[in-house]
């Protein structure tokens, strides 16, 4: 029998969801001959970095991947970029890396499912979750979309952080001035969207769409008011023609109530006169022109008809 501290090997492995490192486990009495012993083919550990290993054999949790990236990493690292995300409720694709901030002297180079990312603006605050180390959400953010050439997907990423309340705009804006300014387009752009008011991916296609037909620029998502009586918070608002559009997102529309209070809200618009126009955001990719031709004579028809008396505040 191998002698070795197995309360302190057991203690450290539940610490750490069941994953070690070699130093960690030869400072606990593991010779190096045990630790081969232990990940040999058909033994009970596996081997899941350089010199980081998994109590047991079969595939590791989302957990233990993170927790392994950690040890390799070293002190003073955090998890980034999309696991990150995911860790702070934010909707993204689920990541076949795990990115991990490094300190910028750090000289450790990716492996398997790792990627390093070394920086001298490591975070001041960082979100723990047991041993595992989360980067700030402004700071995942930042990291998962920079270089991303999908513009929906920036706006997605954005657009659910910002709606969440993880993020705000203040925050990205700032995490776009400090950080590197190679792949951050697409940001700064998705940023200027958030800035008017968009909220969604959606919305950052109609706003796209209006750009493109250059069409009157409308208001994203205010509070219309008649008098002191609120009426509705409509996607788009074009004051002058008394014109709403609305972005009829299957996402938001899952249920009957759902689609209830959204008869509900049409209905107290159009009984105040608004022109309400409906959008699926597949017609603004698949037919972009007869969208854009009917928001241009609806217009039209709302300045025939004269300005309503509604006040519009900006989206909160």
């Amino acid at each position: 029998m191998a002698l070795f501290d197995r309360d302190g090997v057991a203690a450290r492995l539940a610490l750490q969801h069941g994953v070690i490192t070699r130093d960690q486990a030869i400072g606990l009495g593991m010779t190096e001959a045990v630790l081969r012993y232990r990940i040999r083919a058909e033994g009970p550990w596996q081997k899941l970095l350089p010199g980081v290993y998994l109590s047991h054999t079969g595939t590791p949790t989302t957990r233990q991947r993170e927790m392994a990236a950690l040890l390799y990493a070293g002190s003073g690292s955090a998890i980034t970029g999309p696991s990150a995300l995911m860790w702070h409720g934010v909707r993204v694709a689920r990541p076949s890396l795990v990115d991990v901030l490094v300190p910028a002297d750090r000289r450790r180079r990716d492996a398997s499912f790792v990627r390093l990312s070394r920086t001298a603006r490591m975070p001041e605050v960082l979100f723990p979750q047991g041993q595992v180390r989360f980067a700030p959400p402004a700071r995942a953010v930042a990291d998962t979309v920079r270089g991303l050439r999908d513009l929906a997907a920036v706006r997605a990423i954005v657009a659910d952080s910002v709606q969440r309340r993880l993020v705000s705009v203040r925050l990205l804006e700032a995490e776009l001035a400090e950080g590197p300014a190679r792949g951050s387009a697409s940001l700064r752009r998705v940023l200027e969207e958030v800035a008017d008011g968009v909220r969604s991916a959606a919305e950052g296609d109609l706003r796209s769409l209006i750009k493109h037909g250059r069409l009157p620029d409308p208001m994203y998502n205010p509070r219309l008011y008649a008098g002191d009586h609120f009426i509705a918070e409509p996607d788009a608002w074009w004051a002058d023609a008394g014109v709403a559009g609305e972005m009829d997102s299957r996402e938001w529309h899952l249920s009957p109530k759902d689609w209830e209070r959204t008869l509900a809200r049409d209905a107290r618009m159009s009984a105040h006169g608004i022109i309400v126009l409906h959008f699926p955001p597949r017609r603004l990719s698949a037919e972009p022109r007869l969208v854009a031709g009917e928001i241009r004579s609806a217009l039209e028809a709302g300045r025939r008809r004269g300005r309503l008396d509604i006040r519009a505040l900006p989206a909160r």
